[in-house]
């Protein structure tokens, strides 16, 4: 799976050889691969704890010049959204504002109808309410599947992997301390940092 992405780390089997850049990470890469190590090399997003691949064929100049490309491409292409491909419709577009069918029972219009400012004020509120309500649980959630993601591809051969993420999904930072204790302290570390953010310390 390749994924663009801002900085990443680089694992040859539970050591930690490089981490920061795409092309710095790739270049360090090839460096172990032309050693002759042979334990296997991954490399993980260090947001999203997914996969990266990179094609390391040819020069260190020949990768960085891809890797650039990439960038570049990526950078260029628009960005489509379901907003725009949907048809351009009733609203007020040059405020953000875009209509769209909603579909309510006639209880729900109702009661809409009768709240100050109308239905779509109303329905403006209480999607921004449940939408900042909501906002913290799902970062905790996306930081608990970054962490259980490295976690599984690592260390799940690992002592106490299994209290380690109970540990995690319990929001139960101590727990989860003592549990990876025991592991590589490159793995050790990185997992602790990604779990950070699901116990809001960062």
């Amino acid at each position: 799976m390749t994924t663009q992405t801002n900085t990443c780390t680089a694992f040859e089997g539970t050591r930690r050889i490089a981490s920061g850049a795409p092309a710095e990470v790739a270049v360090a890469i090839r460096q172990v691969i032309g050693r002759g190590e042979q334990a296997p090399v991954l490399v993980f997003d260090d947001m999203t704890s997914q996969p990266i691949e990179f094609d390391l064929r040819g020069s260190a100049d020949e990768v960085l010049a891809r890797l650039q490309r990439q960038q570049n491409e990526a950078e260029e292409a628009p960005a489509e959204s379901a907003e725009d491909s949907t048809p351009r419709g009733r609203g007020r577009p040059k405020l953000g504002v875009v209509a769209r069918e909603v579909t309510l029972l006639p209880r729900h219009w109702d009661w809409l109808n009768n709240q100050p400012g109308g239905a779509s004020v109303a329905l403006r509120k209480l999607v921004e309410t449940a939408r900042l309500a909501s906002d913290d649980k799902d970062r905790t959630r996306r930081a608990q599947e970054a962490a259980y993601r490295f976690m599984t591809a690592l260390a799940g051969n690992l002592p106490d992997y299994e209290e380690a993420t109970r540990a995690l999904y319990a929001v139960d930072p101590i727990g989860f301390a003592a549990s990876i204790a025991p592991w590589p302290a490159d793995v050790r570390e990185h997992a602790a940092k990604l779990a950070a953010r699901a116990f809001g310390n960062t």
